[in-house]
């Protein structure tokens, strides 16, 4: 009873709105929109509408004037010009690293040898230039022999090579002044380079007891040897010939203070 009551409200229900639904789909096709659209028109008008170039062929236009566009959409055309040869990035060109960083290994060891030679006359030249590479290699190395024999003197050794070279500085352009001075690259330079045999003598403190007789004689060599080399390029650099013991002698005040923190 229940399944026969269901199918007839239901159909029913068919027969009631059906008529309604086609009735209202009637009236609302009088309310569509008429458009005044052709389909022959095909051009640069659509629908009231400019778009301001041909878009029909196989070309656009450049809304910015720059003139038509002749590459295919999915083949964009180059609008760029390659690079010629004379602007090319070639690292071949450049010169190396060292040689921007001022490090010339050539000149670093003509001023070792220069002052592993104390005879061996100096070039004003080559001494002249401002190279910090080697004496920065030596200080270090100064240290480290330092350290290795238990003398932690790293600060010490920093804080008196700076100190050593503002007061050569000072006074190498206080007797120097009437042929043109020194700059301080150039004081630290040498003075670095002339700290090469001090590193010999605290790398044998490693080995050996610096505190006995031998010692203080192998200490007044290395004192000795660094104050001449220094005095004797410094001499060179600046033209003063005749006063290399006025130079020596506080070359050897501050080398004296190296030489003491590598004996005891």
């Amino acid at each position: 009873m229940a399944a026969k009551s269901a199918g007839g409200f239901w159909s029913k229900f068919r027969n009631v709105t059906q008529p309604e639904t086609a009735a209202g789909f009637d009236d609302s096709g009088a309310d569509f929109y008429q458009s005044n659209y052709d389909v022959g028109d095909q051009g640069g008008q659509q629908g009231g509408y400019s778009y301001g170039g041909d878009v029909t062929g196989d070309h656009f236009n450049d809304p910015h004037g720059g003139g038509p566009y002749t590459g295919q959409i999915f083949q964009p055309q180059q609008t760029y010009t390659p690079c010629s040869s004379q602007c090319s990035s070639s690292f071949d060109d450049e010169p190396p690293l060292l040689d921007e960083l001022g490090v010339n290994f050539q000149q670093i060891w003509q001023k070792t040898l220069t002052v592993l030679h104390p005879m061996k006359a100096a070039d004003g030249c080559v001494m002249n230039e401002t190279d910090l590479a080697g004496p920065v290699v030596f200080c270090l190395a100064f240290g480290a022999t330092l350290l290795l024999a238990g003398k932690i003197q790293f600060g010490y050794v920093y804080m008196i090579s700076v100190l050593g070279c503002a007061g050569m500085y000072a006074l190498l352009n206080l007797m120097s002044a009437a042929t043109g001075g020194v700059s301080f690259g150039c004081v630290a330079s040498v003075l670095g380079y002339c700290l090469l045999p001090m590193v010999i003598l605290s790398s044998c403190g490693v080995f050996v007891s610096l505190r006995s007789v031998f010692g203080a004689m192998l200490a007044t060599t290395i004192l000795g040897w660094c104050s001449f080399s220094a005095s004797k390029i410094f001499i060179s650099v600046l033209g003063m010939d005749g006063q290399q013991p006025l130079v020596a002698y506080p070359c050897a005040l501050l080398y004296g203070v190296f030489a003491l923190i590598s004996v005891f």
